[in-house]
């Protein structure tokens, strides 16, 4: 009779301490939490927002100034049917980068006339003072072409 009081109070005492333990755990995590908030740790701050954003697109920028083809090559593809170019551009920037290159191509026949012309978007990123080699493919390669160049004519700048 006596041997069993004895084992409900050690079984309440080991309850007890279990539940004082987890209540102290809980008040823990609770009061950091609130401590880690008022600090402001727990909300994004505007200064992260701001290095996270998305570049400042420059206005008064002069693709057309700053990025020089410096060489071109093209070629027909395996079909025969879809130019392919390889175009060395340089950024004389020392400030911006210029992405989302638009060039305009122009190809011509054996008796000097253009026999076609298409506009497109080189897929590169050129940062300041960088030298890159582009490929790309453009229209349908002209039958008869006899000379081709290309030319940038605008791209999107930032800093």
């Amino acid at each position: 009779m006596f041997e069993e009081t004895q084992e409900e109070d050690k079984q309440s005492s080991t309850r007890g301490i279990i539940i004082a333990i987890t209540v102290v755990v809980v008040l823990a995590i609770v009061g950091t939490l609130i401590y880690l908030d008022s600090k402001g740790a727990l909300k994004p701050s505007s200064s992260t927002a701001a290095t996270t954003s998305a570049p400042t697109v420059v206005a008064n920028a002069d693709p057309a100034k700053d990025l020089h083809v410096l060489g071109a090559k093209m070629d027909k593809d395996s079909t025969g049917l879809v130019a392919v170019w390889l175009v060395d551009v340089k950024n004389s920037s020392s400030t911006l980068t210029y992405s989302h290159i638009k060039y305009e191509t122009t190809y011509g026949g054996a008796d000097n006339n253009v026999i076609g012309q298409n506009q497109g978007e080189m897929k590169a990123s050129i940062g300041p003072g960088e030298e890159q080699n582009v490929e790309f493919r453009d229209a349908q390669y002209p039958t008869g072409t006899a000379w081709f160049k290309v030319k940038i004519t605008g791209a999107t700048a930032t800093q």
